[in-house]
């Protein structure tokens, strides 16, 4: 059966990639890679006369058109994108278009940068009491967005928010944060390339992150991460409180 791999990459790390990944990446016989945001390291665990071709350079039908090829030849096909796939990673379009040609695919789940960069920080996105939920978004640029889906309208939240895509316009970002209700003083974090050995964090806060990230000359490949979860104000589940009984734990009383 005619199949291509859809293999989410990880956030840039090599070794964060997943062992199904990985397996598929070593022995594939064609990889497509999205050259401008995958970590090329990753393409070292190819074997030997693997086909590599970077995306960056391609249109849809080039892509497609390799993938074609290589499944009808019966080559293991990898298209290895950044993160996990699901999340930016315009998979659909690429389904939409195999199906169109009987060729059957599947995704294997990858680490997002959201979570890579939560993890080089340290940080939890859902802190009891503080923030429960996550926003994950972007501002809109040649791709829309739909008009509930606004900066400022999911601001008016005040819960835990990474705005992917947008670094380039982080002074608009910023406007938008505050005219949806968050205050000056809201903790806001950039992460440039979570993960790889170039990452960097910067910290700060809604008055003055903008000034940092330009004098930090970050212009793309970055998140920003806004919210108090960021802030020094916590407090402890109930997870492991030993007066809290659950299924598995009686309190003591």
């Amino acid at each position: 059966m005619e199949k291509i791999y859809f293999v989410g990459a990880g956030p840039g790390d090599k070794e964060l990639i997943t062992l199904k990944g990985y397996k598929l990446l070593s022995k594939a016989d064609i990889v497509i890679y999205a050259g401008s945001l995958v970590n090329p390291e990753l393409l070292d665990y190819c074997k030997d006369g693997c086909s590599i071709y970077d995306s960056s350079k391609m249109s849809l039908e080039e892509i497609i058109g390799l993938m074609e090829e290589g499944a009808k030849k019966g080559k293991i096909v990898v298209r290895l994108q950044t993160g996990d796939i699901s999340i930016y990673g315009s998979i659909r379009e690429q389904g939409e278009e195999l199906k169109k040609l009987g060729i059957e695919y599947e995704s294997i789940a990858g680490v997002s940068s959201f979570l890579g960069a939560a993890a080089s920080m340290g940080i939890e996105y859902t802190v009891p009491e503080i923030s429960q939920s996550l926003i994950i978004t972007r501002i809109e640029g040649r791709t829309p967005v739909p008009e509930k889906e606004k900066i400022e309208s999911f601001a008016s939240h005040q819960t835990s928010m990474v705005i992917f895509l947008s670094i380039q316009r982080i002074e608009e970002v910023v406007k938008r944060l505050l005219e949806g209700g968050y205050k000056k003083e809201t903790p806001i974090s950039v992460v440039y390339k979570a993960t790889w050995k170039e990452e960097k964090i910067i910290i700060g806060n809604l008055e003055n992150i903008s000034e940092k990230v330009k004098k930090e000359n970050i212009k793309k490949t970055a998140l920003i991460l806004v919210g108090d979860f960021l802030g020094d104000n916590y407090n402890y589940s109930k997870l492991y409180d030993k007066y809290f009984s659950h299924e598995y734990r009686k309190a003591i009383e």
